[in-house]
C-alpha cells in the first residue's frame, strides 16, 4: 500500500482528495494536515511514502514546509497548485526546492471540478511513491539555480546543427540542473519540450532563459529560429519547424490522438527531417515512452544520442524506452548531460 499524508488548508479541498486517491486499491489515506506547521509534524510522525501539498495555506505556507520535508529526507512530495500565471512560477520554484512534480488545480485555489484531474493525481502519487527521488536530491542537488548570467554572445551564423531534448516528470529540476552549464557561444539551435500545462510554458521558459547563457524563449508561430538560441514548446501545442525562404520558422498544430500535446517525438521527428545527422536528440527523466522511437531515428539517422541514466532520473521511464530500443549512444547521469551535448557537437563538426 501507498501511504499519502494529504496537506490542505481547505476542509472541502481534504475531503475531495480523500475520495479521489480512496478509489485506488493501493493508496491508502494515513492523515490529513490544514498547514505547513501541521504537515511537518504529522509527516514526521506518520513517515508517509507520499505527500499531497497544497501551495497557499495559512501560518506556515506549502513552499516552507516542502523545503523542511525535503531536507530531513522524508518523502517525495507532489505540489497541488493553481493554473494562474502566479501558480505556475510558485510551482517551478517548488519543483527547484525538491517537489517530486505538481498537479494543476483546474479551479484555482479551491477547485469544486478536482475530479478532472483524478486520473492524473492518482498516477503521480504512484510515480511518487516509486521515485526516491529524496535520495537523489540529497546526492545531486545543485548549486546553480536562480544565478544570474549575462548572455554575452548571439550567434548570427548560419544555424547547421540542432539539439533536441525532451523531458516530462522532474524536467523543471533537470533542465536547470543542465542548461545553465551550455555554453554562450553555442553553435546550435536548441528544441526543449517538456510535458507541461498551456498556462505554464511562459514561466518556464523565462525561469529557463534566467540561468541560461544562451537566450531562451517560448515559441510563437511564424517564430523565425536563430543559432545560439533555445527555444520551449508551448503547451497545448505541437512544436514543428519548416524551411521558408532559407529561414527556419517555427509550425504550431493540435494534431489529436496523442497522450502528450507538445510531443517530443513530433518534434524530434520534425527537426531530424531538417537537420539529419547533425541532429543531437537528448532524452530526459519522464513517464512513458514519448520520444523513444525518435531517438532510434536519429540514431539511425547518423546523429547522437544521449539519454539520462537511472541514477539521477527522477522517472526513469522515457530515456530506458529509449536505451532499451537501441536508441541511445551515450547514457549518463544529468549532471554529464551538458557535457554529452558539447561534446556531441564537436564531433558533428569533425565530421563534416
Amino acid at each position: 500500500m501507498i501511504r499519502v499524508l494529504i496537506v490542505d488548508d481547505s476542509a472541502l479541498m481534504r475531503k475531495m482528495i480523500i475520495q479521489m486517491l480512496n478509489e485506488d486499491p493501493e493508496i491508502e489515506i494515513i492523515g490529513t494536515a490544514r498547514d505547513g506547521e501541521d504537515a511537518i509534524i504529522k509527516a514526521r510522525e506518520l513517515r508517509p511514502d507520499v505527500i499531497t501539498m497544497d501551495i497557499n495555506m495559512p501560518r506556515l505556507d506549502g513552499l516552507t514546509a516542502l523545503q523542511y520535508i525535503v531536507h530531513e529526507n522524508i518523502c517525495p512530495v507532489l505540489m497541488l497548485s493553481s493554473l494562474s500565471q502566479q501558480g505556475a512560477m510558485i510551482t517551478f520554484e517548488a519543483l527547484e526546492l525538491g517537489a517530486f512534480d505538481y498537479v494543476a488545480k483546474p479551479g484555482g485555489t479551491i477547485s469544486l471540478n478536482l475530479n478532472e484531474i483524478k486520473r492524473d493525481l492518482i498516477t503521480k502519487v504512484k510515480l511518487a511513491s516509486k521515485s526516491n527521488l529524496t535520495v537523489k536530491l540529497k546526492k545531486h542537488r545543485s548549486p546553480k539555480l536562480h544565478r544570474k548570467v549575462e548572455k554575452k554572445f548571439t550567434s548570427t551564423k548560419e544555424i547547421t546543427k540542432a539539439v533536441v531534448i525532451g523531458v516530462s516528470t522532474g524536467g523543471p529540476k533537470t533542465l536547470n540542473e543542465i542548461i545553465p552549464d551550455l555554453p554562450s557561444d553555442l553553435d546550435a539551435v536548441v528544441f526543449i519540450v517538456q510535458h507541461i500545462p498551456e498556462n505554464f510554458t511562459e514561466s518556464f521558459s523565462k525561469r529557463l532563459d534566467s540561468n541560461a547563457q544562451f537566450p531562451i524563449q517560448e515559441v510563437a508561430a511564424g517564430d523565425t529560429l536563430k543559432n545560439g538560441h533555445g527555444y520551449v514548446g508551448k503547451g497545448g501545442y505541437h512544436f514543428l519547424i519548416r524551411v521558408m525562404n532559407n529561414e527556419l520558422k517555427v509550425r504550431l498544430t493540435q494534431q489529436p490522438n496523442h497522450l502528450f500535446i507538445p510531443s517530443v517525438d513530433i518534434m524530434m521527428e520534425s527537426v531530424l527531417k531538417v537537420f539529419g545527422a547533425n541532429t543531437v536528440g537528448v532524452l530526459l527523466t519522464g513517464m512513458g515512452d514519448d520520444g523513444a522511437n525518435s531517438m532510434v531515428k536519429i540514431k539511425q539517422a547518423g546523429g547522437i544520442t544521449i539519454a539520462e541514466n537511472e541514477e539521477t532520473a527522477i522517472v526513469y521511464g522515457m530515456p530506458r524506452e529509449a536505451y532499451e530500443r537501441g536508441g541511445v549512444d551515450h547514457l549518463v547521469p544529468s549532471y554529464d548531460v551538458a557535457n554529452q551535448i558539447i561534446k556531441a557537437l564537436n564531433k558533428i563538426d569533425k565530421r563534416r
